[in-house]
């Protein structure tokens, strides 16, 4: 079970925060927020944040009606990752101990929240991933559904876990977690944190949850395609930055094998034919692939050490978050 931390001679009471990044959402906030429940066995204290990235609408006063303890305000749109951060600060600021995170379009069922939570509480997870079941969505595309399918495998593999659905944006963080994961992305958080939670050994469930009747297009990606060509690329980037030496030297390697092999050619040509002169060009293509392939090994023996450093950095940077939340915990009990 999640201890609940001391406070004094009593113990502190367990906090749930709710954060909903929002850009113009005043005609499905709403909806989201009264599926919200505000009583939820094991929790104490059930509040929501509302991160205003940029809203030219009434978003605010309409949480504010609705009883919003928490808003959080940027002058203009930095986008979803950013908010998604700057959320996470910001409830780990205010004591959370748990933080779900949804959207304000109203896709997910907040009903479902306290299932979500459910194995954090339980001391089962560290993070805890809704999962949509991608092939029953009825307003789903056959392409999306296959795309999400396809792209929820291609994480699992890379992150050595099972996420069904990677591309859920209805996720629940332990503290631990929050603190640890880091954003690294202004596009999207979800394949980000899903191979990070992967390699720092974060430990990650999913759940089916339900899904609500869709009421307005995606703004995230203007297309399917463009959702893809991103993700890939954070695929990559992530990825690479927890296991640069095996990809830089698998390429490395295959590119040295092949100027090795085509270096052996123009040996065999040079020494037991006559045509020496004909297969200078299998020479120079040789030996740059030869010089190539070492190269990709020497730059992926500095990126491990880049991301040596990195792993230091970012364990300094949780070990500074936790000296934080202590230092605030200790000014709100005096």
């Amino acid at each position: 079970m999640l201890r609940r931390r001391h406070r004094g001679s009593g113990f502190r009471s367990m906090k749930l925060i709710v954060q909903i990044p929002c850009l113009n959402e005043e005609e499905t906030l709403p909806a989201t927020l009264r599926d919200i429940p505000r009583q939820i066995p094991g929790i104490d204290k059930v509040e929501i944040l509302i991160i205003d990235d940029g809203c030219t609408d009434r978003t605010v006063e309409v949480a504010r009606e609705m009883g919003v303890e928490h808003i959080l305000k940027f002058p203009g749109n930095r986008g979803l990752g950013h908010a998604f951060a700057a959320g996470i600060d910001y409830c780990l600021r205010c004591g959370a101990d748990i933080i779900v995170n949804t959207d304000g379009d109203n896709q997910y069922y907040g009903g479902d929240i306290p299932r979500l939570v459910r194995p954090i509480l339980e001391g089962r997870a560290h993070l805890v991933i809704g999962d949509r079941e991608p092939e029953k969505v009825a307003h789903f595309s056959f392409i999306k559904k296959k795309m999400q399918t396809l792209g929820s495998k291609v994480v699992s593999f890379l992150a050595g876990i099972e996420v069904p659905d990677v591309a859920s944006g209805f996720r629940a963080y332990s503290r631990e977690a929050a603190m640890r994961l880091v954003c690294s992305t202004d596009f999207d958080h979800t394949v980000d944190h899903a191979i990070q939670a992967g390699r720092k050994r974060l430990i990650t469930i999913s759940l089916p949850i339900r899904t609500n009747e869709k009421l307005r297009e995606s703004r995230l990606f203007s297309n399917i395609g463009v959702f893809i060509s991103r993700s890939m690329g954070i695929m990559v980037r992530v990825y690479s930055s927890y296991q640069a030496m095996k990809m830089f030297a698998a390429c490395g390697l295959v590119a040295f094998a092949a100027g090795f092999l085509i270096g052996l050619r123009f040996l065999y040509f040079f020494f037991f034919t006559e045509e020496h002169d004909q297969h200078v060009q299998s020479l120079i293509l040789a030996a740059i692939l030869l010089l190539a392939g070492f190269q990709m090994i020497l730059t992926g023996i500095v990126a491990d050490l880049i991301n040596s450093t990195r792993g230091v950095v970012e364990d300094v940077s949780y070990r500074l978050r936790r000296m934080e939340q202590g230092q605030e915990s200790t000014r709100n009990s005096h």
